[in-house]
């Protein structure tokens, strides 16, 4: 697989990574992402040092990616149990 050099600005710092090919949108649009979540909260808050910032929108952004990646919740797997009820009832209707 090929890699793409990227230089990727996130709060007006440039980072130069290799990634992926395919990679290479996904890590773009999470930059945009980033830098979007930061001009929000220094627009809302009264909050101009980049770490913070970084850091503020770090946790909202991993905040909301865990909550979009919460798996379904199956119910408990009772086939083990169905099969061993059911060996048990041809058990019972074999004495009778």
């Amino acid at each position: 697989m090929s890699k793409v050099a990227l230089k990727i600005n996130i709060a007006g710092r440039t980072y130069p990574l290799n990634v992926p090919e395919s990679e290479a949108p996904a890590v773009s649009k999470a930059a945009a992402d980033i830098n979007k979540a930061i001009d929000l909260l220094r627009k809302n808050y009264a909050v101009n040092d980049n770490q913070d910032l970084l850091a503020m929108s770090a946790l909202q952004l991993l905040t909301k990616a865990q909550a979009e990646a919460k798996p379904t919740v199956l119910g408990p797997d009772y086939s083990d149990l169905e099969a061993a009820l059911e060996a048990l009832r041809q058990d019972l209707n074999d004495i009778q």
